[in-house]
């Protein structure tokens, strides 16, 4: 996959790209990405990319020529153009999926008080807001964005491909993990982990998923559709909870 970043401030990015996951990705060359200084850009002497906003009001708006321009210089005819924005559509994890199936994924960072519509309306693929609050620019939802799908590239995990068990990852929260000591101040690891029932393992690990999720984020259980067996242990789990209470 390629990479492409239009930022006015790619030095934000240098720490994200240089370390962990990401940084074993673009060795193994599984990933290129790049970041595109908009204001190289700027037809202006002093490197300006901004301007008011007709009709008034705070703030400066980011011009669309150097915005056009420096998507020129990466799209190619399979490019996705992401343009990070607490007005677009809330990012999730079918999203992401989507995303790491693409071949080459240009995101736009605004910054002040945005870019020109004609850009948006003419030029961006997609509009994503990693959430309901607002940002000084859009650096930091595309290096969330970015590491959420690069992850999910083949091999960029490993043979495992750990992320099928992740939370959201199939709709569900994922079960809580433990690892050695078996006891801690008191507190031990579930039993059934240390039974080396690997059929009884995944059952529990099954019926902490989808309890976490109904008590947590019941919200994610209206949008999935449950198996049978899904639909069984929900079941139960309401039914336990109910002796509980």
């Amino acid at each position: 996959m390629k990479i492409d970043i239009l930022t006015l401030f790619p030095e934000m990015f240098k720490g994200v790209f240089g370390s962990s996951i990401l940084k074993r990705a673009i060795e193994k060359e599984i990933v290129d990405i790049n970041c595109i200084n908009i204001r190289d850009f700027s037809k202006d002497k002093h490197k300006k990319v901004d301007d008011y906003p007709f009709g008034g009001g705070p703030g400066m708006v980011i011009k669309p020529e150097p915005i056009y321009d420096a998507i020129e210089s990466v799209k190619a005819a399979d490019s996705r153009i992401i343009f990070l924005t607490p007005k677009g559509k809330v990012y999730n994890q079918s999203i992401a999926n989507s995303l790491s199936k693409e071949k080459h994924l240009i995101f736009l960072c605004g910054h002040y008080e945005g870019v020109d519509n004609r850009i948006i309306e003419n030029y961006v693929t997609d509009e994503i807001s990693i959430g309901d609050y607002v940002l000084t620019g859009g650096e930091l939802p595309a290096m969330v964005v970015i590491d959420s799908v690069v992850r999910l590239i083949p091999g960029v995990l490993g043979k495992e491909e750990s992320f099928i068990e992740e939370s959201h990852y199939d709709g569900l929260l994922e079960y809580p993990q433990y690892t050695r000591p078996r006891e801690f101040k008191g507190h031990k690891v579930p039993e059934v982990l240390l039974s080396g029932n690997h059929k009884k393992i995944e059952e529990w690990r099954k019926y902490k998923a989808l309890e976490l999720t109904y008590i947590r984020r019941p919200d994610l259980l209206k949008n999935k559709k449950l198996t049978k067996e899904e639909e069984k242990l929900l079941k139960q789990i309401k039914e336990d909870m109910n002796k509980l209470l």
